[in-house]
């Protein structure tokens, strides 16, 4: 039956191709994408328009999706799995984004069987088989790349990726060849890091590593840790280098290397100009 799925694939690729003029803009004003070859741009456009051919994306509050809204919501969420496949975000459907950041309201019980209700102010959410949640603002502030590491794309679908193989705990479905208790040294390790520099960045007016919110759990950490893998990667290579290379093996790709050759084959253009 795969030569009737791949019959599939290139009916949606050949009847509802991306319009070229917003993806064109995408790549050359995005950051996130900076470094990819005309190969992986190539193949993550395929992957972008099989993702919006597959999801539902839908605004609230009277926002209207627009294509270049939905192209670049997707484009983000398909590069976490550009060398994975869209198979990895089977098992839902939806993307509901909202025009900025939305309230939520939850019954939490803690140890002792005290009910509490809080609210939050969020600007994205991930349910294990529900949707994704996004706010627009927020990711619209994210492709400018004024705040490098912070990207909620790409965060809210490592929580996706992190909960394929149960709840969210820091640890996604490992590829063969990976080392369990190597990803779990260096993220534990890593994790326990930011949180003595959250605790002490008051004291010693340093930030710290990374967004500090990574410090709250696990899952929350790998999220981080993804965001600044695509976004950010030098400085998660510098300051978390072993959680940097389990993200290498994880993603099957090498987001510092990248950008650091096409930095090089800039400067070389430019210089020869």
């Amino acid at each position: 039956m795969k030569w009737l799925e791949h019959r599939r694939i290139r009916y949606t690729l050949d009847h509802y191709p991306l319009p070229r003029e917003v993806w064109d803009k995408l790549m050359h004003e995005a950051d996130i994408f900076s470094g990819l070859s005309a190969v992986e741009r190539a193949h993550l456009r395929e992957l972008t328009t099989l993702f919006l051919h597959r999801k539902k994306l839908i605004g609230v509050q009277g926002l209207a999706v627009s294509a270049e809204m939905a192209v670049s919501v997707a484009a983000q969420a398909c590069l976490l799995v550009l060398q994975l496949g869209l198979d990895y975000y089977d098992g839902w459907v939806e993307v509901v984004i909202y025009p900025g950041a939305f309230r939520v309201a939850r019954d939490t019980t803690d140890t002792i069987g005290l009910v509490s209700h809080q609210e939050q102010v969020l600007s994205g959410e991930s349910w294990s088989r529900g949707p994704v949640i996004l706010s627009w603002d927020d990711v619209a502030a994210d492709l400018t790349a004024t705040h490098p590491g912070h990207n909620v794309v790409v965060h809210e679908f490592a929580h996706k990726l992190d909960m394929l193989n149960g709840s969210a705990n820091g640890m996604p479905p490992l590829h063969a060849g990976m080392v369990r208790e190597h990803w779990a040294t260096a993220f534990s390790e890593a994790f326990a890091q930011l949180q003595r520099q959250v605790a002490h960045a008051g004291e010693h007016r340093h930030h710290p590593g990374m967004n500090a919110y990574g410090a709250t759990a696990p899952a929350e950490f790998f999220a981080v840790a993804s965001e600044n893998f695509f976004s950010n990667p030098h400085k998660l290579q510098q300051q978390f280098p072993a959680v940097y290379a389990q993200l290498v093996l994880f993603y099957r790709q090498a987001p510092a290397s990248r950008r650091h050759a096409s930095a090089l084959a800039q400067a070389t253009h430019q210089g020869s100009s």
